[in-house]
C-alpha cells in the first residue's frame, strides 16, 4: 500500500489551526507534505508491518517538530494509516526546560511519552570536558528509544533527519571514513525487530527552519550541555552551503545521485564483477 492509494480527507490537524494564510507558507507546507509522502512511498515505509504504530522521536528542535506536524497532518487527512506516538527522552542536560514539550503535546491532544534517563552524567563521566558529546549522546539516546518503541508496541522509530543531514553524513564518511555511505531513509536495527525511518529525507533544512518559525514551535536548543556537533560536520555543512551558493540546485542533484548508483563505474569489487568483465561476452 502506498500513500497515493488513499483518498484525501478535507481539513487538517488542529495543530494547523492558526498557521499563516500567506501563499508562501501554503506552498512550503505543500512542498514538505509532498516530499514526505514521496519518501514514504519511494522507500516502502509502510511495508513489512502487520501493525502500524510509529514512535516519533521529538527532541524539541525544528526538524523533529516539523516531522511530527507533517505526519499528523497526513494522518488527519487519511493519507497515513499509522498510529503515532511522540516521544521525548529527557537526558538530564542542565537547564533543560522539562515543561515545554509536555505542555505543547497535551495542548494539541497529541499522544506522547516523556522519558527521563540521565545519560548526560554518563557522557560527561566518560569524556573529557573539551570533547564533543554528540556521538556518544546520540548512541545512548537511540538505545533508549529502541527500548521505548518496544514497550509501546511500535514497529518503527521515526527520526527527523533531513536532506542536509544525509548529504553531510555522506561526505563525512567519504572524506574521513573512506566509504560511500549515508543515512538510509529506511533500515532495520541490529536486533531485526524495529525499522528506523527518516521521512524527511527529501526535505531541505531551510524549508524546515522556515516552517518551524511560521508554526511558532517552542524550540529547545541543542546546546544545553555546552557541546555541539563536531568541527568535521560543521565543515561539511559549510562546504555544502558554499556549493549551493555558487551553483544553486546542487543539493537537490546530490540527493538524487544517491539514488542513482552505477556500480560498474565505481571501484568496489564486491559490488561489481570486474573479473568477469571480458570482451566477447
Amino acid at each position: 500500500m502506498t500513500l497515493t492509494d488513499t483518498v484525501t480527507d478535507a481539513g487538517s490537524h488542529p495543530l494547523f489551526a492558526d498557521v499563516p494564510s500567506s501563499v508562501d507558507f501554503k506552498k512550503m507546507r505543500k512542498r514538505l507534505v509532498r516530499q514526505v509522502r514521496q519518501a514514504i512511498d519511494d522507500f516502502s515505509m509502510l511495508a513489512g508491518m502487520d501493525k502500524r504504530r510509529w514512535l516519533v522521536g521529538l527532541s524539541g528542535g525544528k526538524d523533529s517538530y516539523g516531522l511530527l506536524a507533517i505526519l499528523l497532518d497526513l494522518q488527519w487527512r487519511g493519507l497515513l494509516p499509522v498510529e503515532l506516538i511522540a516521544c521525548n527522552l529527557d537526558q538530564g542536560q542542565p537547564n533543560f526546560p522539562k515543561h515545554v514539550l509536555p505542555e505543547f503535546l497535551t495542548r494539541h491532544g497529541i499522544a506522547h511519552r516523556i522519558e527521563y534517563k540521565d545519560t548526560y552524567s554518563i557522557v560527561t563521566g566518560k569524556l573529557p570536558a573539551a570533547a564533543t558529546y554528540c556521538s556518544l549522546c546520540s548512541r545512548l539516546r537511540r538505545g533508549h528509544l529502541y527500548r521505548i518503541a518496544r514497550e509501546e508496541g511500535c514497529q518503527a522509530l521515526v527520526l527527523g533527519h533531513h536532506r542536509e543531514d544525509i548529504l553531510e553524513t555522506f561526505f563525512l564518511n567519504m572524506f574521513h571514513g573512506g566509504r560511500l555511505s549515508a543515512m538510509p531513509p529506511k533500515l532495520l536495527n541490529d536486533d531485526g525487530d524495529l525499522q528506523v525511518l527518516r521521512p524527511l529525507a527529501y526535505c531541505a533544512e531551510a524549508d524546515l527552519d522556515r516552517f518551524a518559525r511560521a508554526m511558532a514551535f517552542p524550540i529547545i536548543p541543542c546546546d544545553l550541555c555546552g557541546s555541539q556537533d563536531g568541527l568535521q560536520r560543521d565543515a561539511m555543512k559549510a562546504m555544502l552551503a558554499d556549493i549551493e551558493r555558487r551553483m544553486p540546485g546542487r543539493k537537490e542533484t546530490m540527493i538524487r545521485a544517491l539514488a542513482n548508483v552505477r556500480a560498474s563505474h565505481l571501484l568496489d569489487r564486491e559490488l561489481f564483477d570486474f573479473a568477469g568483465l571480458e570482451t566477447g561476452r
